[in-house]
């Protein structure tokens, strides 16, 4: 694909180079069924045609008067066979987090005037149903889901004849590659969402680049799974780079049974977030927790050789004995629990843990973490599998066709072919954003080596104590978290004389630990007020506050005894840290940590 094409020439292009039985698959009823290349195509030319006769249309191809269709569901093949679908007629697709509350729902489907929605499962249909008498340009609602009074989305393509579909043919042809692809709404951590609008020639240009730059080899025989949500244009752009490399997508079904589909599917690849890896290096060391005599002995000796790994530096000779030994009697196990296929894995999204990178780089289960805003289509650098593409703890090398400058305090600036189009209606939002050509992206960085890109911080989440000093929180927070007994930390403090912290410990870590110590286990309520669990905690912070200066070291904190998560409001859809919400709802404990 070049720099004029439009995002749905992939599908010609994975027809013509690698057609394949297997172009994407879902569990359909407790069974895998699969989707040929040229079934794709043929429903995605239906779904097409059956819209053009609803009336969907880009119209003059303008952003403003583009028809706008949204779409709130779960991975599945349906999703990209509308996403292409609405991209050859020229309709904006306005992709929404299923996890998206109501208020935010009506704001976005107001601000993009949005025709119809296409939805998967009755509680997204419940949503939606909430404010459909509130948004005057809806004409209706269509499942991908068979539930009682809402129409199934086939009903949209049962009608097509050859006629529409010769008409689509021309149609095709008049979509340009500077015309607006997608509209994303960011929910961000702060304010209403704003629309990132995204051009073909933003995208393609991303997925081109980062090919060519990982690099992504065509692999026609290569399976990957796909759970991180599609809204979020990572999901999306990768899906993209598969299916120009030939690589079938196989929908997770869920967030639950990622487990068990890695067994069944046994991936080549796929993309996470760092949350998701905490969450299975936790469930292995949980289970390396349990062992008992020889076997335990073993597990530690060689979590702590992975721990130790470097991939810059050899660790030699007989670390690198030792490590081959691990990897058969201990790590094979790791690599049997992803389906023992894995060639790599991508994370992005947030910072990953340094020793999370170490341990499984070490178990041959190599893991590359990249770096990009919406806003950018999104990739501006990734750890990269090419010699020295690849240095623990940065984001990696900034990837062909990216011009990358840092400000004089530090903010990362991009220029190139995938900053986006600007934000919807919102030509003050886009001016402040995009300064002659160069995206501000608001992340905070500096070049190690002079080429690795490294981010140290959200320049809004800096703040100053009350002595005027700048503490930058992520760095902090996600040293902590390499303790096994921290789940998730915020960082406090701004305006103060010193750094606080809000911790949630690690329940099942904490409960073996008082077990051990002969302390009693009653409810976590109980524990986080234990004078002893108090006291480890304070310990456990003494011991990483060496690492950071004077005025960033966490001085007093509070443990909370509800994990956060996106249903209760303190994580977004991509789990970060909201961090106004978890002030304002526990203000009383921060006004504890300063009295």
């Amino acid at each position: 694909m070049n720099e004029n094409s439009r995002i749905f020439d992939c599908i010609d292009y994975q027809l013509n180079k690698f057609a394949k039985s297997d172009m994407f698959a879902a569990k359909e009823n407790g069974q895998w069924k699969t989707y040929s290349t040229q079934e794709v195509q043929q429903l995605v030319n239906k779904l097409s045609a059956g819209l053009l006769q609803l009336g969907v249309s880009g119209n003059d191809m303008k952003i403003e008067n583009q028809d706008k269709i949204a779409l709130i569901s779960k991975n599945r093949p349906e999703w990209l066979l509308l996403d292409l679908a609405c991209q050859q007629i020229g309709a904006a697709l306005c992709p929404i987090y299923p996890t998206t509350n109501i208020n935010e729902l009506e704001f976005i489907f107001n601000d993009a005037t949005v025709k119809y929605v296409f939805i998967s499962g009755q509680d997204i249909l419940d949503k939606v149903n909430n404010v459909k008498d509130r948004i005057p340009t809806l004409k209706n609602v269509y499942s991908f889901d068979a539930l009682p009074d809402v129409d199934y989305w086939t009903t949209i393509t049962d009608t097509v004849t050859s006629e529409n579909l010769a008409a689509l043919e021309d149609l095709k042809k008049t979509i340009l590659a500077d015309h607006c692809a997608t509209i994303i709404y960011t929910s961000g951590t702060t304010g209403t969402p704003k629309g990132v609008m995204l051009s073909h020639r933003n995208i393609v240009s991303n997925v081109a680049n980062s090919k060519t730059s990982f690099p992504f080899a065509d692999s026609p025989h290569a399976r990957a799974l796909s759970f991180l949500p599609l809204n979020h244009i990572f999901e999306r752009m990768v899906s993209y780079i598969y299916i120009t490399s030939g690589i079938s997508i196989y929908y997770a079904e869920s967030l639950e049974t990622i487990a068990e589909n890695l067994k069944e599917v046994k991936p080549h690849l796929f993309t996470t977030v760092p949350r998701l890896l905490e969450k299975v290096y936790e469930k292995i060391m949980e289970k390396g927790a349990a062992l008992t005599g020889v076997k335990r002995k073993l597990f530690d000796w060689a979590v702590a050789l992975g721990s130790r790994y470097d991939n810059i530096k050899s660790g030699g000779a007989w670390y690198n004995i030792q490590l081959a030994l691990a990897n058969k009697i201990i790590f094979s196990k790791w690599r049997e629990g992803l389906g023992n296929n894995i060639d790599f894995i991508i994370t992005g999204g947030a910072a990953c843990q340094v020793r999370l990178l170490r341990v499984f780089n070490a178990a041959k289960i190599s893991i590359y973490e990249g770096y990009g805003p919406t806003e950018n289509s999104p990739v501006i650098s990734v750890n990269c599998r090419k010699n020295g593409g690849t240095k623990f703890g940065t984001v990696g090398l900034v990837i062909d066709g990216q011009e990358v400058k840092l400000e004089a305090d530090g903010e990362i600036c991009v220029k190139g072919p995938s900053v986006m189009m600007g934000y919807y209606k919102r030509p003050d939002l886009t001016a402040e954003t995009i300064i002659d050509g160069w995206l501000h992206t608001g992340d905070i960085g500096i070049f190690e080596e002079g080429k690795y890109l490294k981010i140290t911080d959200r320049k809004k989440e800096l703040f100053k104590t009350s002595g005027g000093k700048y503490v930058a929180p992520q760095p902090i927070e996600n040293k902590m978290k390499e303790s096994p007994f921290v789940e998730q930390m915020m960082v406090v403090g701004a305006e103060q004389k010193f750094v606080g912290a809000l911790i949630v410990p690690s329940v099942p870590n904490l409960k073996e630990w008082m077990q051990h110590k002969g302390i009693k286990f009653t409810t976590i309520e109980d524990a986080v007020n234990n004078p002893k669990v108090l006291d480890l905690y304070r310990e456990l912070l003494d011991s990483f506050n060496k690492f950071f200066n004077h005025v960033e070291q966490v001085k007093k904190f509070e443990l909370l005894p509800n994990e956060w998560t996106i249903d209760s409001g303190e994580l977004t859809p991509t789990l970060k840290l909201k961090r106004k919400v978890i002030m304002e709802k526990y203000k009383d404990a921060v006004e504890r940590i300063y009295n």
